[in-house]
């Protein structure tokens, strides 16, 4: 849908508050094997490969156990990496207790091919602070795997990032002409006594942080400022020059903070003003305990624009400051408390409303439950009048411009449709304050049309059509998807595909039966197993992603991966399959939130063999920042789940600054490409590059921000709202669910040259998408049969590429 401007500004809204809470993390902890407490089992060092002084090759027999002792600073969540030898060929399952409690039953650690080949599992548990205990227990007659050691990866003080560009100041602009600043900007005081920046920061219990300035000074002056916190100056500080505007460093002091919200302002006590100020950092105690969800929402005094949501309110360990609501994965409006009215609604129309708490601290609850409220249709009114006829010129291979005489309404005209006069399929919304009467449509090669203009009003009414145009033909290209044929039908929600390394046949995955299905190029479709432990959200979560192993073989190796919803977030999971049956379940990445909407969740093994996930931000825009989050991201992970070889911050975090990334494809150069879901206003194909941010929340598509990268193109969301992309020929195929069409995308390096359509409302709602190996052709799917189509079943289908 086309929400109002005023709403479009959400993320403009949610930016003030410019803070980003990171739960800092210690250097991973070894413990190795021979120093921990055995039980049936010996230290020995035969096999080549080990860490330390050897391993521990325990009893075959159940029972038989290797418990370490280690130790964190601070209770909380800690990521926990067992290294491990199997030389045989079956399964070594393993039960992991922490603190005398199972986290991980029957945990896989299978076969490593020899026992001089060690690999790594890694679990995320929850530590006290101190001591704590890590017990591994055989729960086959097999024993346990060889265990070389334990690595524990301790989360430690957290803190709170605050933008100073966010904060309150007083005589000083924000900029950006200086390289090396984090977020989108810093300030820039003015050159005069008194001038300041004031932060407004939250902290979970009363009691003294560290508050870290960080700074430019490029002039060879100090420019020393009071810092006070809540009126009380509690120190002036010096900070001299730095070299050069681009060179930042960091003064850091102890501050007393009150329970709650705080005032820290830091103020030029100099004629030369302060320096330039990045951020602000906070550590201590912080506050990173998140409200608990709103109860149910329910709509009243509905109107055909506007509704009152009210909720049962959230709680929290220090207070609630606001709340987002979402219509299914878009972010609408804020909210102070309940109850709220919703403005600028489309009238006639379905919402699926849900509420979001939010602290001071920026901790978001997990999602209400969902209210589904309809708008009432318009008051009768006079629609706009006719747009004038359509005149059509540039006519090219895929695309026109095409010209029209404006509308008037009494109310306004808020859009014109641009429709294919034979079909009446929408090619292209046109919308504006008032919208422009001239634009570019993307159209099929070779093909002749005619077209007409419809004009929409601010209450939703629309005009009768226009006349048509004078009919065209555009020119013909290559690379054009043909008329499908279909392959199998009868799908619920076909979320993935995926292809045997020798294209011999594909797995398909549905999303909400958490099935996974053998389909062969002429269609027999065939259940070979589930997933175990995938669980829905009701909204996007449940079964999603999956990839062959590059060298899988059906024999020596059986690897498919999978990312699912789980108990406590999203994981990367891998079972065993052998061309007929999917058996065994191994977890190899957890710690990625979940939510109703905003999940990711395409995966796809690279050129370098190494596996790219695509992580949603569940949600919670601040995750997408936060380079300690894997939400929000495209991570780059070995088989194990450890950060792959060369990632450019040395964690499994590739790119980040993402909303809720989906598509995974490479061109025959290796570039990464990933189509991704805006809010409500722009989709984007990006070029993934390591280290970038590609701008989410600050940016949705291009905004042209210092540090940030902007996508190659972008879409209304009522064009694309994109799923699933593959290359065939260097030319993108984008699915599109709101869309309901199939984008064509034609590349030119690191660059798009063309963008058109097909299938447009011919199908429906498209997802899945893959090329098919060995041949110039696609298989897609479409995903009707979810809460947002027509209900009706799925069809996978092939088209061939000409």
């Amino acid at each position: 849908m086309n929400f109002s401007k005023s709403r479009a500004c959400v993320i403009a809204c949610l930016l003030a508050t410019g803070f980003t809470a990171v739960p800092a993390s210690a250097a991973p902890t070894r413990y190795e094997a021979e120093n921990a407490t055995i039980t049936q089992g010996v230290v020995e060092s035969n096999h080549a490969g080990y860490s330390g002084t050897g391993f521990v090759n325990g009893d075959n027999v159940a029972g038989s156990a290797t418990e370490w002792t280690i130790n964190a600073p601070a209770a909380g969540s800690a990521t926990l990496s067992l290294r491990y030898a199997n030389g045989t060929g079956a399964d070594r399952p393993s039960d992991i207790a922490v603190n005398g409690t199972t986290i991980a039953a029957a945990r896989s650690f299978h076969a490593t091919g020899a026992w001089t080949t060690w690999a790594t599992v890694t679990l995320t548990a929850q530590l006290t602070a101190g001591t704590n205990t890590v017990k591994a227990t055989a729960t086959g007659a097999g024993g346990n795997p060889n265990w070389d050691y334990l690595d524990a990866e301790v989360q430690s003080a957290s803190f709170t990032d605050y933008q100073a560009e966010s904060a309150t100041i007083a005589q000083g602009v924000v900029e950006s002409n200086h390289a090396g600043f984090t977020g989108s900007g810093f300030v820039n005081y003015d050159n005069v006594v008194g001038s300041s920046v004031e932060f407004a920061v939250s902290a979970a219990t009363a009691g003294t942080q560290s508050l870290t300035f960080r700074f430019a000074n490029g002039t060879t002056v100090n420019r020393p400022m009071t810092i006070a916190v809540n009126g009380t100056t509690v120190q002036t500080t010096d900070f001299p020059g730095t070299g050069a505007w681009t060179t930042w460093q960091e003064i850091s002091l102890d501050a007393p903070l009150a329970a709650g919200g705080n005032t820290i302002r830091a103020t030029a006590t100099t004629a030369g003003g302060g320096p330039n100020l990045d951020r602000l950092r906070v550590t201590g105690p912080g506050d990173t305990e998140k409200p608990t969800p709103p109860g149910q929402p329910v709509c009243s005094n509905i109107t055909h624009n506007a509704l009152t949501l009210d909720w049962p309110p959230s709680t929290d360990n220090i207070a609630v400051v606001a709340y987002d609501v979402y219509h299914q994965g878009q972010q609408i409006a804020t909210a102070p408390a309940p109850p709220y009215r919703l403005t600028g609604l489309n009238p006639d129309f379905a919402y699926q409303l849900s509420v979001f708490g939010r602290d001071a601290s920026g901790n978001v609850s997990l999602s209400s439950p969902e209210a589904g409220c309809r708008t009432l249709p318009a008051p009768a009114d006079d629609p706009p009048s006719t747009p004038g006829q359509p005149t059509v010129s540039g006519v090219q291979a895929t695309s026109a411009t095409v010209t029209w005489t404006a509308a008037t309404d009494d109310n306004g005209v808020r859009a014109y449709l641009i429709r294919d006069h034979t079909t009446n399929a929408v090619l292209a919304t046109i919308t504006g304050t008032p919208p422009t009467t001239t634009a570019s449509v993307p159209l099929e090669c070779a093909r002749t049309y005619q077209l007409h203009v419809l004009a929409r009003d601010t209450a939703g009414q629309v005009s009768t059509p226009s006349a048509p145009s004078a009919s065209f033909t555009t020119g013909g290209c290559g690379t054009v998807p043909q008329t499908p044929t279909s392959i199998a039908g009868g799908w619920d929600v076909p979320w993935d595909i995926s292809w045997t390394p020798d294209g011999s046949y594909a797995l398909v995955t549905e999303r909400d039966t958490f099935r996974v299905f053998k389909v062969t190029p002429s269609g027999t479709k065939t259940q070979v197993g589930t997933v175990p432990g995938t669980q829905t959200t009701n909204g996007e979560g449940g079964l999603m992603g999956l990839d062959f192993s590059p060298t899988w073989n059906g024999t020596s190796d059986q690897e498919v991966f999978f990312m699912h919803t789980a108990a406590e977030g999203n994981r990367v999971a891998k079972m065993t399959f052998n061309g007929t049956t999917l058996t065994g379940y191994a977890s190899i990445l957890q710690g990625i939130d979940k939510n109703r909407y905003h999940n990711g969740g395409r995966i796809r093994f690279g050129p370098d063999n190494h596996l790219y996930v695509a992580t949603g931000d569940a949600q919670q825009s601040g995750n997408a920042p936060d380079l300690d989050s894997l939400n929000g991201k495209i991570l780059r992970i070995t088989k194990t789940g450890a950060a792959a070889p060369g990632n450019p911050f040395g964690t499994r975090v590739y790119s980040y600054g993402h909303r809720n990334p989906q598509g995974l494809a490479w061109d025959s150069a290796g570039r990464l490409w990933s189509s991704e879901l805006g809010n409500s206003s722009r989709d984007e194909l990006n070029l993934i590059q390591p280290g970038r941010n590609y701008g989410w929340p600050t940016c949705e598509g291009t905004c042209n921000t210092s540090g940030m990268t902007n996508p190659k193109h972008t879409w209304s969301v009522a064009e694309a709202s994109p799923s699933g992309i593959a290359i065939v020929n260097n030319t993108i195929f984008m699915a599109a669910l709101r869309g309901q069409r199939l984008w064509r995308i034609v590349l030119n390096g690191e660059n798009v040259s063309t963008v058109n359509a097909y299938f447009n409302t011919t199908y429906g709602r498209l997802r899945a998408v893959e090329k098919v190996p060995g041949a110039a052709a696609l298989w897609f799917g479409t995903t009707n049969s979810d809460n947002n189509g027509d209900g009706s079943a799925d069809t996978i289908r092939r088209s061939n590429i000409q």
